[in-house]
């Protein structure tokens, strides 16, 4: 979608890689620090006009985790989230997120040394998450924890003989 179809109104879209990895039953998350450091999220960033979604997803993941893995052509969910703290310009600014789930199969050094990749567990990430955050944003991020849940779920049990 180009800048010019865009209305006024509308709020400046990110793309979002929700990279998981299964340890036997159990899920964890991956998240990485934000560029200030103080807060974790998921890896994401700016659509690209010459990438779909999910590519930009998938390059968000290798570029600020470190990891590939197989990305899911559609995004399974949208959330907001916000940049930027009230006292200092531009302010704070509220983002859409078009969350993609990535299944991680390869880990490395991610390009952006300052990122942290860690692994959580569900209930860590929520509450990972939450830290720093207002409660309207913590608990958008928690929701995306539980429809990834449940989405993975749903594909384990398509995937089971």
């Amino acid at each position: 979608m180009g800048a010019a179809r865009i209305p006024q109104h509308a709020l400046p879209l990110q793309v979002a890689a929700v990279c998981y990895r299964r340890r036997g039953p159990a899920v964890e998350f991956l998240l990485v620090n934000t560029n200030g450091g103080g807060k974790w999220t998921f890896p994401k960033g700016d659509p690209e006009s010459n990438l779909s979604h999910g590519q930009a997803a998938e390059r968000e993941a290798r570029e600020e985790a470190g990891v590939s893995g197989r990305i899911e052509p559609r995004h399974f969910c949208l959330y907001i989230h916000s940049k930027g703290v009230f006292w200092k310009p531009p302010g704070v600014r509220e983002y859409v997120i078009k969350a993609f789930l990535l299944e991680v199969e390869q880990a490395e050094e991610p390009h952006e040394a300052s990122r942290n990749p860690t692994w959580f567990s569900p209930e860590e990430t929520k509450k990972t998450l939450a830290k720093g955050r207002e409660v309207k944003y913590a608990h958008e991020l928690q929701a995306v924890v539980d429809r990834a849940l449940e989405k993975i779920g749903a594909a384990q049990a398509a995937a089971a003989p």
